[in-house]
């Protein structure tokens, strides 16, 4: 796999030719805690975005809430800006089954009615439960059943790949 720092370069060109084509000038970024937000403040300064980034956490818009429990690090989201009328890019790490944007896209509209909201992901690994792509993705890889993917970080931001045992 490619360097991270790579794939971010490759998904602001992406981001970039995307907003030009729909005519969005100064969208506000949202990145998904923990690793979309570090992949969503280096898109922002790509973009050379003024808007401060905002930050969600998910934990209590999971659907697997009840049988998981609560995540022991709950942080606090935080929009600094108002979601009405906005255009959002929505950012995660890893994009698989869908869940965590769909629980994103209901603490999201929680806070307002955007205008859009388009999803830039760093790797789309495939395994979609739910209809949910991505605008824009830095990498798109098919990974067996049973394999992870993680982003570490935040200094350096690496890409950790666990694949699963061949039976």
């Amino acid at each position: 796999m490619r360097d991270v720092e790579f794939l971010i370069e490759a998904m602001a060109v992406q981001l970039r030719e995307l907003l030009a084509r729909r005519g969005i000038l100064a969208p506000a970024l949202v990145g998904i805690h923990t690793g979309g937000v570090w992949v969503a403040e280096r898109l922002r300064q790509r973009l050379d975005l003024a808007t401060p980034l905002g930050q969600l956490d998910i934990s209590f818009y999971r659907d697997d809430f009840s049988r998981i429990g609560v995540n022991p690090q709950v942080r606090p989201s935080e929009l600094p800006f108002d979601v009405d009328n906005r255009h959002l890019v929505l950012v995660d790490d890893v994009l698989y089954t869908g869940r965590t944007i769909r629980a994103a896209l209901n603490e999201l509209f929680d806070y307002g009615r955007p205008a859009s909201v388009l999803l830039a992901v760093l790797v789309d690994r495939g395994g979609r439960e739910l209809p949910i792509e991505a605008h824009v993705a830095g990498s798109r890889l098919e990974l067996p059943a049973g394999s992870h993917i993680q982003l570490a970080g935040p200094e350096p931001l690496q890409l950790l790949i666990q694949t699963a045992p061949a039976v």
